[in-house]
């Protein structure tokens, strides 16, 4: 792709620099806030070389697909001289130019709740690190993929420094989220990162037993709550510090307003610090904790330990319904918890089978339509499709046709139901790190289970087939598409 010529293409049509209020991007999307957006001329940016399709709206949204985007970024700030936006904001639907404009209203419809927002946050804040997950998850994937050859590496010490490279972000998860927290909500980032320190201070469990000089020991003295009970470091998990530095920004902001300017550096941090962490340590950690429990009790416990292949198979079928609500950056937390606590999220590989079922589906209808222009669509999205991008195949295949959308919910479940019943076979794999699903989750599943992975993507896709195949597809679902 020849992104600066896109770009020139780009401001031509969108009614040239003057029309251009700010600029950004998505992992997939380049995203113009235009002055005038009745200027835009969007059927042929739609047409352009490389535009795989163009969201109207508050914003002009062009997507251009993984990996594209942020280069398309920088080539238009060079094109337009302007400076880029400095924050990347996030969306969970991704739409291939097929996309029929009652389905994007729809689309934007359910994102437009209060519930919603709460879930666009939650991605803004994880979403910027997601390339660190999958830096570290790689690494460590490739360390375990070494001792399996030779075990004696792992007295080694440059290994061991190697290996330690992929531990750095799950004991700097709780100072990032915080920071990143901080940020979203338009508070100091530095006070984000301090307040995702607290609940994970050392000193949280009290003062340790000691031994005096005549050898007699003094009894260890937690720190306790009336209500809650004994505090410990990490109570409450990742969720706790999403509050907590939220709740930071809320009382920096409340007091900044009632502060003279000349004592804001000294008075602001200070307060800020003292009554965000005597929030933290009294209500927002014990509370949170309770959260956490049931959330793993639900979806861990109960759904995959006990609920097994049942319960794989109604997450991986429901999880498509979730992201096309734009509400499973919900679980992004769930995740980002799991693998600070275990080395791995037994969750995320489950619902990775939903997109396996979307590629099986997709490939039944390419080999059944005999509508080109559904096979072009189909070409076009398939092959990311494998590497775990879904959306495409969701909003340009599945949801304009309707059945083919149950269909590869189905067949997904099927895949879900194996990676369950191999985590109860095995005691317990899982993803050891965000940002990668299809065939890329392979390599950072734990324990050198990736074998069990493979088998729930080979079933998925064969499910997502077979159904749709025999139950989802008639030729007639084509005039659907427009």
């Amino acid at each position: 792709m020849d992104y600066a010529d896109l770009s020139r293409q780009i401001v031509g049509l969108v009614g040239g620099n003057q029309n251009v209020a700010t600029f950004t991007n998505c992992m997939t999307r380049l995203r113009l806030d235009l002055v005038d957006p009745g200027k835009a001329d969007l059927d042929a940016i739609k047409k352009l070389p490389g535009v795989l399709g163009v969201v109207s709206g508050e914003q002009v949204q062009i997507v251009v697909g993984p990996g594209h985007a942020q280069r398309l970024r920088d080539a238009f700030a060079e094109v337009s001289g302007i400076t880029p936006g400095a924050e990347v904001e996030v969306d969970a639907a991704k739409d291939l130019r097929t996309l029929e404009a009652e389905n994007k209203a729809k689309v934007k419809a359910r994102q437009t709740t209060g519930a919603h927002a709460v879930f666009r946050h939650i991605g803004n804040i994880f979403i910027p690190i997601i390339p660190g997950f999958i830096a570290c998850g790689l690494v460590l994937a490739l360390a375990n993929i070494v001792k399996v050859f030779d075990p004696t590496v792992a007295k080694n010490p440059w290994f061991l420094a190697f290996a330690g490279l992929g531990a750095i972000l799950s004991g700097a998860l709780s100072l990032i989220v915080g920071h990143n927290t901080a940020k979203e909500f338009g508070g100091t980032p530095v006070l984000g990162l301090i307040a995702g320190g607290v609940p994970y201070m050392t000193s949280l469990s009290g003062i340790a037993a000691t031994t005096a000089a005549d050898g007699t020991k003094t009894a260890a003295q937690p720190l306790s709550l009336p209500v809650f009970g004994d505090l410990s470091p990490a109570l409450g998990g990742i969720i706790g510090v999403m509050i907590t530095a939220w709740v930071f920004t809320v009382i920096e902001k409340w007091v900044r307003k009632r502060v003279p300017a000349a004592l804001d550096l000294f008075v602001v941090p200070v307060v800020t610090l003292i009554v965000g962490a005597v929030l933290c340590i009294g209500i927002i950690m014990p509370i949170s904790a309770l959260l956490m429990k049931g959330i793993n009790w639900l979806l861990i416990d109960f759904a995959l330990q006990q609920g097994g292949v049942i319960g794989g198979y109604l997450l991986a079928s429901l999880f498509l319904p979730l992201v096309m609500l734009g509400i499973h950056q919900g679980l992004t937390p769930i995740h980002a918890q799991l693998i600070a606590d275990h080395g791995y999220t037994q969750l995320l590989p489950v619902l990775a089978m939903a997109g396996a079922g979307e590629v099986g589906m997709a490939i039944a209808i390419f080999f059944k339509t005999k509508s080109e222009r559904l096979k072009n669509i189909i070409r076009a999205a398939l092959p990311i499709g494998f590497l775990g991008v879904g959306e495409p195949l969701i909003y340009g295949v599945s949801l304009p046709l309707l059945y083919p959308l149950i269909t590869a919910c189905l067949g997904g479940g099927f895949g879900g139901a194996f990676i369950a019943f191999g985590i109860q076979q095995t005691g317990g794999f899982g993803a050891t790190a965000l940002g990668l699903s299809g065939i890329l989750m392979a390599p950072v599943i734990s324990s050198g289970m990736w074998l069990w992975y493979l088998g729930g993507l080979v079933i998925s896709y064969i499910m997502g087939f077979v159904l749709t195949w025999f139950f989802g597809f008639k030729e007639e679902m084509v005039e659907r598409l427009g």
